[in-house]
């Protein structure tokens, strides 16, 4: 109708011209749309041949002096609507301008653009840019063109801020400046150029906007064409592995656009090729072509969703994608990146569940299909593939595997290693290798994955291909990216690599001191020891390799290209012995480096020569050197001090690393005269830590030296002695005191050397009388109080540097020989009572001692303190009735001092060992239990701080209850044989919790204590309860005090099962309140054989009260079985049995399933029963009655309890049931004769074969296997709560009896797989769909915007989202601002956006913040114009909607309203939906056009708004769908 009136309009002016002018001032909104469309209709209809000249004035004036003014006034402006309807309309009118007026005005409006752009200023870019887009299509001058195209590009590329710009410019400049051919290329240019391209999302932005002019529709032309360039084919495919949805979407878009042409054109197309191209076409190919690509963006599509149940389908046809993109013959036929983009998308999925499909089937496939090499492929494992596999999580188990078992990923990972290396060609894998370990020590890895990395490296099968820098890569693994490791995966890692060198390093490409450099960084507490497995294998390869290492250029001997061992050896040796003649006093001690590198590579040597010689050579050859210095080391003062540290440093290392085989022990250095004269702490460290093991070496290969080692500790002895008992001068120097220093130290070496408990008996040396006499006189911690004495501003302040250190050096050497001293005498002082010192008594001076031990605890540092330890642990059970304050204030300090090092790993556990003797020694537990006073309640809180301390630190509760039940069970001292188990009943709490204990880790916390507990044998968690189990069957019943104990653990265990039930009377399964429940009946029933009947006659109603409690699977038969035991054993208790039935319905509702369980076993209940027919009378009358009951599952149980019970009555031939014989005969028969295939008859079928009563035998059956294995396994209970039998056996530190009945489950148990009859439905179903190779058919999400194109008379708004998405819009709104709960808002975005409607109307955008909102809309607000009108202003808004030319449809049931199904819509039209409750309020109602009703069938009166919305939606799509194409009017 408009076009009609502007067409008659302008044929009835007589001066068009002048009409443009009089519409133009002033140029509103209403005018400048009638301007707009007379414009239009001029450019489209051309100027009579009379009045062209007047027209092309007149557009000129107005777009010159009308349009751009307001375009400058209204497109930044945050206005009224009008002003944005005046200036969309004036953007249309200068265009239509531009039309009339040609390259001249064009050039005119670009000039004066470009300059406001350059010049800047609020609103300039918006105007500018409008200016530009109507000038561009009529540009001729290159200048011009140029620059309009390097300011369209700027914007492009402008970050941050720019983004509204970049918008504006691809949804509105680009088209157009694609529109003009020669504007193209330099828009080209400048987005693919070589410099100053934008980054990737800006590119695709603009390349979308381009889609027309660079792909284009129609047949093939001369101009451009993106297919043919490689640059535009890179950077799809880096837009289709952005982390950012929006690129991926965009790039998406172009390749389908360009797919799309290439088949419809069927045209010979190449890309220029670099190694092979990355896009061609065929005709000869065109189906295979297109089913591959179809394939590709299906797989694409699919994996934008995110679902793993959605892209687990879809993934084999991956398989099928690599059938066609490879040829036999050719290699491959498409570009292997296009794969890559695949892979890479799973990878950084943020599902961790897709990402390690991902990267399962690229192993796997790279496995089987033995793909062609590619550099691309090799780029895509150290990059994408290596980042994907640094998750921890990804590395977890199949649920069919058992613990210790190598993950799937970790099995793949090595096979995938080994068969790609073996398609590289020889001359890359040496590179690819190289990047591969590189690439391990380019991040600061986990510990799993560095692990099975490793793995995978050392099963590469042997290849001579690593030279020194990879030997160099492995040993900065080993060095930086494992440092904070758990120390068992990072000694499991080392020994991995260390394999990996001997299996893929080139000897002839690297040299020994390369190989000792590296071997070095190995940790011989961790991996590479002598006489381990590893060693020999080093060995084996020295040997078979000798005489192939490449020369270092530094070494001297024989000139020749390679060297052997013992040469290199010989030359270590004599390098490292050699100093200047200069050094001799006063230099620091040497690093320990080199004498560790040279004691290594000596025992290499060693053993080397050892296995290829049959007669043994002696290590003097090696030696020698070494043997002249020490031997001169007590006769010639003038050894440079250098040479004397260095060769004493490598014959401690030597010693350290393994005990030597020589013939000739020379000891001609063990002369005490250093000692006086040491002024330096370092170099005492050395000659102290020399004495311990030169007199195990002489117990082992030399007694005949014994004398000689006893005359020097006596010496030692006396001399430091003697040096402590010198007074120190008025202001002692700092030497006098590190010479006392040094001889306390001396005596601490001493004394831990008699504490060590050696063959030879050094106690009956008379200087050790000496020892222990002076050691009873001393006053502890008093060296510190001379520190203050020395002048730290003296000449000596450097020697006096870390004084703090060295005081509590001393302090600690004082408590190692006290620690002697009180260990080899129980009171002190004994002999010594005529000395006025020790005239105090024996408690006196302990108190003394402890408060001393309590001073020395505040001095040392945390590492230093077991001595102390050990020394309260003699001292506490003397003062804890008189100094109960002190000792509980040693506790405090003592347990401080332990949990403040949890977060260490070496030095944690041997304090916490040294604590837990100390804290629960069992003098000192027996003693605070005797007097019940603060000190039994301060040790019952350390216990439930330790248990706390354990759920974070496992292990730490295995070191308390294994100490504790040793002591307990088996006491060693005699004066506690008595009250020794006693503790156990005082501190019962410790063993009820270790019967429940076990922490539920996280997944990723899970799988790493999993490997450590593989590891390491002592700190799993499942060794707490092993030993608490253990404990409980060492128990004898007819022990009093074992049967109180027992009874006691029983109750209180049924107590913590009723607080958990109580506190969350419904839990899910595997969580924490199912385990503990699980854990607690199972110690329930390890403890019920050796209870007696009056106990258990007391008890039972408890156990009878728990089976009435919501109980997940596990739990329920774990009731069941310790149910029938109890009435299999006491047949007594019947009669509480048959009272558990005559609760009420609602009581028994949910639990009656356990007790028809208990009557399932009935023949097993009765065996010991002489008068079994009342018993099973009983039994008929109960089930009977549950056979008829509503619920199905109770039943099902009633009707297999009955089978039984009616299977007994037959045997036993009881004539009183005949009366029954029809009843129960014909309700067996109906069951078993069940028609069909539906649920009642499976499942009746599968409770039959349920383990629990087709195979399971209560009493046969009852095994510790059984108990903590088999049953969890089968009643689906977390695979880290199942306890194998093998964790018995090893966990050795408490015995089983022998009585016990710890043998496996039967056969027939074991051997059964987990089934529960409630579940199988949902297990067979998921079953069969893992086997099935190839999906008949999956989800496929569309690409919307396929055939759509961009038109510039779109509201902006709409521009900018279609620029986005490449979407039509139409112009349907939905205006749902009555409605107020976010999920139907959320729906109806999703909605209202999948089906392209203009815009959906809220009554406030605070809406889309809401969780649920976004929950239902899935970011569906991101792409769809959302409008704020409040309900208040409701009414003026389909007003003025009304005006635009809408007609207002309102979704409401009214007396005349039209049946959706004969409505046929406008094309503008504005659907009104109603409140949840109210619908349309009735003041709305007359302001409607029409309304619309959606014929129903039911009872129910009303949809949902949203779905009521989503039909109506979906029925104007529809209707608009097939106008467009011409097929009616309406449906």
């Amino acid at each position: 109708m408009e076009v009609v009136l502007a067409d008659t309009l302008l044929s009835r002016c007589g001066d068009r011209a002048a009409l443009l002018r009089a519409l133009s001032a002033p140029l509103c909104a209403e005018r400048a749309e009638a301007l707009r469309l007379l414009l239009q209709r001029l450019a489209a209809g051309g100027p009579a041949a009379g009045e062209a000249e007047a027209l092309r004035r007149a557009a000129w004036e107005v777009a010159l002096e009308r349009c751009r003014p307001l375009l400058r006034a209204g497109e930044g402006a945050a206005g009224s609507g009008e002003r944005v309807r005046a200036a969309r309309a004036a953007r249309g009118a200068l265009r239509h301008c531009v039309q009339l007026c040609g390259a001249p005005l064009a050039a005119r409006l670009a000039r004066d653009a470009l300059a406001e752009l350059a010049a800047g200023g609020p609103g300039a870019e918006e105007a500018a840019v409008e200016a530009l887009v109507a000038a561009a299509p009529r540009l001729e001058e290159p200048e011009l063109l140029s620059r309009c195209a390097a300011a369209a590009l700027a914007l492009v590329r402008e970050e941050g801020e720019g983004e509204a710009a970049a918008a504006l410019v691809a949804g509105r400049l680009l088209p157009a400046l694609g529109a003009n051919g020669a504007a193209l290329p330099r828009v080209w240019e400048g987005l693919l150029g070589a410099g100053g391209a934008p980054r990737a999302g800006r590119a695709l932005l603009a390349m979308s906007a381009l889609a027309d002019a660079l792909l284009p529709r129609g047949p093939a032309g001369p101009g451009l064409d993106a297919r043919l360039c490689p640059r535009f084919w890179r950077l799809v495919q880096e837009g289709l592995t952005e982390r950012d949805g929006l690129c991926r979407k965009r790039a998406r878009y172009l390749l389908k656009r360009a797919l799309d042409l290439s088949g419809g054109q069927r045209a010979e197309l190449r890309c220029p090729p670099d190694e092979s191209s990355l896009f061609w076409w065929s005709a000869e190919k065109n189906e295979q072509l297109l089913q591959f690509w179809e394939t590709y963006i299906l797989i694409m599509e699919t994996l934008e969703g995110n679902q793993i149940h959605v892209i687990k389908p879809v993934l084999p046809k991956l398989n099928s994608l690599y059938e066609l993109a490879i040829s036999e013959d050719k290699g491959w036929l498409f570009h292997p990146s296009w794969h890559v983009c695949i892979y890479r998308r799973m990878f950084e999925s943020e599902n961790k569940t897709l990402t390690k499909e991902g990267i399962l089937h690229f192993l796997e496939l790279y496995e089987t299909k033995r793909l062609p090499n590619s550099l691309g492929f090799s780029e895509f494992v150290i990059g994408p593939l290596m980042d994907a596999l640094s998750e921890s999580s990804l590395y977890s188990r199949t649920p069919g595997q058992s613990i210790g078992a190598c993950p799937p990923l970790g099995l793949r990972l090595q096979k995938f290693l080994a068969s790609y290396l073996s398609l590289l060609p020889e001359e890359e894998k040496g590179s690819f290798l190289l990047k591969f370990i590189q690439k391990m020590t380019s991040r600061h890895w986990c510990a799993v994955p560095i692990l099975f990395l490793s793995m995978a490296l050392a099963s590469v099968p042997a290849c001579k291909v690593l030279g020194a820098e990879g030997l160099h890569a492995l040993r900065d693994v080993l060095q930086c990216t494992m440092i904070t490791h758990q120390i068992l995966l990072r000694g499991a890692a080392q020994c991995y690599l260390l394999q990996t060198a001997l299996h893929l390093t080139d000897v002839e490409k690297v040299s020994f001191p390369e190989v000792s450099s590296f071997l070095l960084s190995l940790r011989p507490e961790e991996s590479l020891r002598r006489d381990t497995l590893l060693w020999t294998e080093l060995c084996s390869w020295l040997q078979v390799n000798d005489k192939c290492f490449r020369k270092s250029g530094s070494s001297d001997f024989e000139r020749q290209e390679t060297s052997s061992l013992c040469q290199y050896v010989h030359s270590l040796v004599g390098e490292y012995l050699k100093t200047a003649a200069s050094e001799r006093e006063n230099c620091f001690m040497p690093d320990w480096f080199e004498a560790k590198l040279v004691s290594t590579m000596i025992l290499l040597a060693a053993d080397v020569d050892g296995k290829s010689n049959i007669e043994w050579i002696e290590l003097e050859a090696f030696l020698n050197p070494l043997l002249d210095v020490l031997m001169k080391l007590g006769s010639n003062a003038y050894i440079p001090t250098l040479r004397a540290d260095k060769s004493l440093q490598l014959l401690l290392k030597l010693l350290q690393t393994r005990w030597l085989k020589c013939s000739n022990t020379q000891d001609g250095y063990l002369n005490c005269s250093y000692l006086t004269v040491v002024g330096d702490l370092d170099r005492c460290d050395l000659y102290l830590a020399l004495i311990p093991e030169i007199v195990n070496l002489c117990l082992k290969v030399n007694w005949k030296k014994m004398p000689s080692i006893k005359n020097f500790l006596s010496s030692l002895i006396n001399a430091s002695i003697c040096n402590l008992q010198e007074r120190n001068s008025e202001k002692p120097k700092v030497k006098e005191q590190i010479r006392k220093v040094a001889s306390m130290a001396s005596l601490a070496a001493v004394c831990e050397i008699m504490d060590g408990k050696l063959e030879v008996h050094l106690e009956s040396l008379p200087s050790v009388d000496a020892l222990k006499k002076f050691i009873s006189f001393s006053q502890f911690n008093e060296f510190g109080n001379s520190l203050n004495l020395i002048n730290v501003n003296s000449c000596e302040e450097t020697t006096s540097q870390g004084w703090g250190k060295i005081v509590a050096r001393y302090v600690r050497d004082q408590w190692i020989c006290l620690r002697f001293v009180l260990n080899s005498f129980p009171a002190l002082a004994q002999g010594c009572e005529e000395t006025s010192v020790m005239s105090l008594s024996t408690v006196e001076r302990s108190k003394e001692i402890l408060q001393s031990a309590l001073e020395a605890l505040s001095i040392l540092p945390s590492d230093q303190v077991l001595a102390v330890f050990d020394c309260m642990k003699v001292l506490v059970p003397k003062l804890l009735d008189s100094s109960e304050a002190l000792c509980i204030e040693a506790f405090d300090l003592a347990w401080k001092i332990t949990s403040s090092l949890s977060n260490t790993q070496l030095i944690f556990w041997a304090n916490l060992k040294a604590f837990v003797q100390f804290i629960f020694d069992t003098e000192v537990l027996a003693v605070a239990a005797t007097a019940k006073g603060q000190a039994y309640t301060k040790i019952k809180e350390i216990i439930f701080k330790l248990i706390d301390l354990s759920t974070t630190k496992t292990g730490v509760f295995n070191v308390v209850l294994s100490h504790c039940c040793q002591s307990w069970i088996f006491p060693t001292e005699r004066s506690a044989l008595r009250n020794a188990f006693l503790n156990a009943g005082s501190y019962s709490e410790l063993i009820t919790e270790a019967c429940v204990f076990g922490t539920v880790f996280r997944r990723d916390q899970s799988l790493i204590f999993i490997f450590i507990n593989i590891l390491s044998t002592n700190r799993d968690d499942h060794y707490v309860r092993i030993c608490a189990v253990k404990f409980l069957c060492l128990l004898d019943g007819s022990n009093i005090s074992h049967k109180t104990f027992m009874e006691d653990i029983f109750i209180k265990l049924l107590d913590k099962d009723e607080l958990v039930s109580s506190s969350r009377t419904r839990y899910y399964a595997n969580s924490l309140q199912h385990r503990i429940k699980t854990r607690v009946w199972q110690t329930l029933l390890v403890l019920l054989p050796k209870l007696n009947q009056n106990f258990l006659c007391g008890t039972l109603d408890r156990v009878f009260q728990a089976g009435f409690s919501n109980n997940q699977a596990s739990v329920k038969y774990f009731i069941e079985w310790i149910v029938i035991l109890c009435l299999h054993k006491y047949p007594q208790f019947l009669d509480k049995f048959w009272d558990c039935f005559c609760y009420d319905e609602e009581k028994l509702k949910k639990s009656i399933c356990t007790f028809l369980s208990v009557l399932a076993h009935f023949d097993i209940i009765l065996e010991n029963t002489s008068e079994k027919k009342p018993a099973l009378k009983k039994a008929l009358i109960v089930v009977l009655q549950w056979c008829f009951s509503h619920n199905f599952s109770v039943r099902l149980y009633a009707l297999i309890a009955l089978k039984k019970i009616w299977g007994m009555c037959r045997m036993l031939h009881v004539e009183e049931f005949e009366a029954l014989t029809p009843v129960i005969e014909s309700s067996l028969q109906q069951v078993e004769n069940m028609h069909g295939t539906g649920n009642a008859r499976r499942n009746w079928q599968r409770i039959q074969d349920h383990f629990f009563f087709a195979t399971f035998h209560p009493v046969e059956d009852y095994s510790l296997e059984t108990i903590f294995y088999t049953l969890p396994r089968l009643s689906e209970l977390a695979e880290d709560e199942w306890i194998s039998l093998s964790k018995f056996d090893r966990f050795t530190d408490v015995p089983l009896p022998a009585a016990f009945q710890c043998c496996h489950s039967r056969a027939e148990l074991r051997d059964l797989k987990p089934s529960d009859w409630s579940q199988q439905d949902m297990g067979s179903h998921s079953a069969e769909a893992d086997n099935q190779p190839e999906w008949t058919d999956v989800q496929k999400k569309i690409i919307p915007w396929k055939n759509s194109t961009s038109s510039l008379d779109l509201e902006t708004a709409f521009q900018d989202r279609a620029a986005k998405l490449g979407k039509s819009n139409s112009r349907l709104i939905v205006v749902a601002s009555l409605i107020d709960k976010p999920t139907n808002l959320g729906g109806l975005c999703r909605t209202s956006e999948i089906f392209g409607a203009s815009a959906l109307v809220v009554g406030s955008l605070h809406y889309i913040q809401d969780k649920q909102f976004q929950h239902l809309s899935v970011s569906a607000e991101q792409w769809l114009p959302l409008v704020e009108v409040k309900p208040s202003q409701l009414v003026d808004y389909l007003q003025q909607k009304k005006t635009e030319g809408y007609t207002i449809i309102g979704v409401e049931q009214t007396a005349k309203s039209f049946d959706l199904t004969e409505y046929c819509f406008p094309e503008k039209s504005l659907l009104l939906l109603g409140n949840e409750h109210e619908g349309i309020p009735a003041n709305l109602i007359h302001h409607l056009d029409v309304c619309v009703e959606i014929p129903q069938q039911g009872i129910i009166r009303s949809l949902n708004v949203h779905v009521s919305g989503a039909l109506l939606i979906w029925e104007y799509t529809r209707q608009q769908v097939i106008n467009y194409f011409g097929c009616g009017d309406c449906a």
